[in-house]
């Protein structure tokens, strides 16, 4: 196991002792990895920078869409709201001349009602006063009733047939 170690730890110090070396390394891995990118979006002429404008441009557009169709049914409801206030007013002036009707109608009922309850009264009163009259006062001239004349009747045949002896 000391032979393992030691092997590890003289790799470390290999790489520890030329830090400029390894510096150089990285950086030209990195050099190589940026101008490899850049050259493919040269060939291909494929940037995600133009896409991703024209998919915010996109965007935008259907939001300002929506947004206008938002507003526009925001209006149309504003107007079907109104109409809708304006029937109920409507329906709630018709109930009122309604009620009030109804009141004249009751009142005119309750009137005509008292009217014919007196009337009634009156006439009960009048029957009284005939019923309680004197039975001896004369009501009016009498009536004369003029005899009826019988007709002589004809004698039946049979009667006529048989003369007497």
């Amino acid at each position: 196991m000391i032979e393992f170690n030691d092997t590890k730890n003289s790799g470390l110090t290999r790489f520890s002792s030329q830090p400029i070396a390894l510096a150089a390394a990285i950086l030209v891995a990195l050099v190589a990895g940026v101008g490899s990118i850049a050259l493919w979006r040269g060939y291909t002429g494929a940037s995600p920078e133009p896409d991703r404008v024209v998919a915010v441009r996109q965007l935008q557009a259907r939001t300002a869409q929506a947004s206008e169709q938002l507003v526009e049914k925001t209006k149309g409801l504003e107007a079907t709201q109104q109409e809708s206030i304006d029937q109920l007013q409507v329906v709630q002036d018709q109930l009122l001349t309604v009620r009030r009707l109804l009141a004249a109608q009751q009142a005119e009922t309750k009137r005509l009602s008292d009217q014919v309850g007196s009337l009634t009264s009156a006439i009960d009163g009048l029957r009284q006063s005939f019923a309680s009259a004197p039975a001896s006062e004369p009501s009016g001239p009498p009536s004369v009733r003029k005899p009826v004349k019988k007709k002589p009747r004809a004698a039946s045949p049979a009667k006529r047939a048989t003369p007497r002896s």
